[in-house]
């Protein structure tokens, strides 16, 4: 069995180029790779272009490679926790593509599949069909979509074993495993690292073939973004 361990996230992002196409797991802060994206920060980087479900928030995330003005452009489909998203947008000084969340997530899994385009009724009708090719399929219209690949996917797991098995939990399954296989090199970082052979096969979500590097994680903080309580 291949061991793909690196010593820690500054090794695992090491050669991470300005002007390069990025995937980030998780959906809305929950499963985000948070040790990688620390990692990213330290290093001297613009150019970027990301592609996220959100775009993390101001203080947090993808949100701190904003500020530093890393990012180029931002692929994603909620956006709406990130006053300095919406003020680099409005600004001109960010661009953006929106995508309806369903779409996002199957043109990923189509550059993961290596399904260069597909049709869906998604957008019809809206801005986002504008300069996209609309076919009539039994009497209804769809628009053709185009895959997503990433020249880096950064993903986070719960566990993972050092050939780069690995399994999620809870919602952060929503995104991460397509991201894991539309990366031409897939660093995934995990909560908890075991010897290759100690998960059970059957509750793999991610098999190693998708992953190039797998390190343990730190100080995670997993912030909720919306804290809401019940009312007496």
């Amino acid at each position: 069995m291949i061991n793909k361990t690196v010593a820690n996230a500054q090794e695992a992002v090491a050669d991470v180029f300005s002007d390069a196409v990025l995937m980030f797991g998780g959906f809305g802060l929950s499963g985000i790779p948070e040790n990688s994206i620390k990692a990213l920060l330290e290093m001297d980087l613009s150019g970027l272009t990301c592609i996220s479900n959100n775009a993390g928030v101001d203080d947090f995330g993808i949100g701190l490679m904003l500020q530093k003005k890393m990012v180029k452009k931002m692929i994603s489909s909620y956006v709406g926790e990130n006053a300095e998203f919406e003020r680099q947008l409005l600004s001109g000084e960010l661009e953006v593509e929106l995508i309806p969340q369903g779409t996002l997530a199957e043109r990923v899994r189509a550059g993961g599949a290596g399904i260069p385009a597909f049709f869906t009724p998604a957008g019809v009708g809206t801005e986002v069909a504008e300069g996209k090719e609309i076919r009539e399929f039994e009497g209804k219209l769809y628009l053709l979509e185009r895959w997503l690949k990433a020249d880096f996917a950064f993903v986070k797991a719960w566990k993972g074993d050092t050939s780069g098995n690995l399994i999620f939990k809870g919602t952060a399954r929503n995104f991460n495993p397509m991201m894991a296989a539309a990366g031409k090199i897939t660093i995934a970082e995990v909560e908890e690292l075991v010897p290759a052979g100690e998960l059970d096969p059957n509750s793999i979500h991610t098999p190693g073939i998708y992953v190039q590097r797998i390190f343990q994680g730190v100080d995670y903080e997993k912030r909720i973004e919306q804290r809401t309580v019940s009312k007496k």
